[in-house]
């Protein structure tokens, strides 16, 4: 009888263990299916706000546009290491909108734009590079030597089109005295000679065909 006792004891325990092992699993699967679910959600969410929105970025100018829908949405701006350098919040209704933004302040290289709503985030990155200079944005590159008291040195070059006019003024009249228009490209080198002005009495207005101008004196 004990025996049989004994055995029907063991028995329940076993049964107990197994039947606490199977709870565990089912909690287990339980949660993991919820946090497969929460992750799902979440980069459905993150996936829906990217479709509602771009940023694209122009040397230094950032635009941030939000397509219709999207609600209240915060904009933030901020370095590759997490500093917010900007934030603002906008508000989407029936229209796209779009929000600029001028880095012209900043060093060149990559920064963070995140947009977040009340139930998504989606986070990009841009990178900033300045404007290239137009060769047409430079200064005309003019020279100008007295070589003599009657004779004075003009020296153009780097000219993107052949093409440049040249005044010469009296330096106490203002008035031109002589004028010239020259088709050489590239550049040149020309003396001009003066009867009855001397070299510091003139001064050389120089035009070439982009409308850059310098004056040169004596």
């Amino acid at each position: 009888m004990k025996s049989t006792i004994h055995s029907w004891y063991e028995l329940s325990i076993k049964e107990s263990i197994t039947l606490n092992q199977q709870i565990m699993k089912s909690l287990l699967t339980v949660a993991l299916v919820g946090a497969l679910s929460f992750s799902a959600f979440a980069a459905n969410a993150s996936e829906d706000l990217k479709e509602l929105s771009t940023v694209n970025s122009n040397y230094k100018k950032v635009n941030v546009t939000l397509k219709e829908g999207v609600g209240s949405a915060k904009i933030s701006i901020l370095t590759l290491d997490g500093r917010n350098l900007n934030s603002k919040r906008v508000y989407v209704k029936d229209e796209n909108v779009m929000v600029p933004y001028d880095l012209e302040s900043l060093p060149v290289g990559e920064y963070q734009v995140r947009i977040e709503t009340n139930n998504e985030e989606v986070v990009y990155t841009v990178e900033t590079k300045e404007k290239p200079i137009s060769s047409s944005d430079l200064p005309l590159m003019a020279y100008g030597k007295a070589l003599n008291e009657n004779t004075v040195r003009l020296a153009v070059v780097g000219l993107l089109e052949p093409g440049v006019n040249v005044k010469v003024y009296s330096a106490d009249s203002g008035k031109v005295i002589y004028e010239e228009q020259i088709d050489q490209p590239e550049g040149f080198i020309k003396n001009f000679s003066f009867t009855g002005f001397n070299s510091d009495d003139v001064f050389m207005e120089v035009k070439d065909v982009k409308g850059r101008v310098k004056t040169l004196y004596f």
